[in-house]
């Protein structure tokens, strides 16, 4: 199950734990209980080396807050050679948790027959989406593993943050609201782009009042999958005084159909920031969605709603 050069794809991975040294030391971080069931992120999206790159760094960042971790990455669209699938991995493993308790025993080692989940499924979503979500459960079945699902990351005040700061990196807002400069280019109205009808819509739109209170103008939600939706808020948000509008994914990345984002844009006939990628709360969120559902402590700033 391993090559020379590492475990093989889709198997988790326990880090050891790091270590500072100096008098100043900050307090060690909790490290995952012994035996605790792995993080599987469930990657939404077609498969891609940028994808697979976001994937990994997002549970980077999870396993940093906690050591310990055991992680493993499934693609729901994957393919089982370069991209395992969710399904692959889940049965994994299950069956690896399986076998290091038998070798253990055999061992002689007094070792707890494992029970629980055998892992976590955290899907890489920043809002709801009834179709992906229902393939991932679908995944989750035909693994016939014990696991557990998580639900999606938002909405979520560190997910207003992470909008906030890709807006001012395009020049589209201000780093700080409390800096006495302006930015030419900012918008004074945001259209809040997801994916995944109604139910995303308003769910995205909870994320947008904590949005619009950073940036001190309106934020409207709309969807990038619904015709005419960001065209409609557009004009909706011009019609109450807007001239500059900004288009902002409320989306990790994967999940975005290619082209998608910028077809809106064009029609809203207006600029836009990148999707929220594998910024630092995004992967923060990940662990405490994880660590919810096992019920056990969460790094500090990390605690949901």
């Amino acid at each position: 199950m391993s090559s020379p050069t590492g475990p093989a794809p889709g198997l988790p991975v326990r880090m050891p734990r790091p270590r500072q040294s100096g008098r100043h030391r900050r307090p060690e971080p909790v490290a995952a209980p012994e035996g605790a069931p792995a993080l599987v992120l469930a990657v939404p999206g077609a498969p891609a080396p940028t994808t697979r790159s976001l994937a990994e760094e997002v549970i980077s960042i999870a396993r940093s807050e906690l050591p310990g971790l055991e992680v493993a990455i499934g693609y729901v669209d994957g393919d089982d050679e370069e991209y395992p699938t969710l399904t692959t991995v889940l049965a994994r493993t299950a069956a690896l948790r399986t076998e290091r308790y038998e070798i253990a025993k055999a061992a002689g080692r007094e070792v707890d027959e494992p029970e629980g989940p055998a892992a976590v499924v955290v899907p890489l979503l920043a809002g709801p989406d009834n179709a992906l979500m229902r393939r991932i459960r679908e995944a989750l079945m035909d693994s016939r593993a014990a696991v557990e699902l998580t639900d999606v990351l938002g909405p979520h005040p560190l997910l207003a943050e992470a909008v906030h700061v890709r807006l001012s990196e395009a020049g589209l807002a201000r780093a700080d609201r409390a800096r006495l400069f302006t930015v030419a280019t900012a918008a004074d109205g945001i259209v809040l782009a997801t994916v995944g009808g109604e139910e995303a819509v308003q769910a995205a739109g909870i994320t947008g009042m904590l949005l619009a209170a950073r940036l001190a103008v309106p934020v409207m939600a709309a969807a990038l999958d619904e015709p005419g939706s960001v065209a409609a808020v557009a004009e909706q948000l011009r019609g109450s005084g807007s001239v500059q509008l900004a288009l902002a994914p409320y989306l990790v990345g994967p999940e975005l159909p290619e082209g998608l984002l910028d077809a809106a844009a064009k029609e809203a006939g207006c600029a836009a920031s990148e999707a929220l990628g594998a910024y630092p709360a995004i992967g923060k969120l990940v662990l405490s969605q994880y660590a919810t559902a096992l019920g056990i402590a969460q790094p500090q700033g990390t605690q949901l709603r």
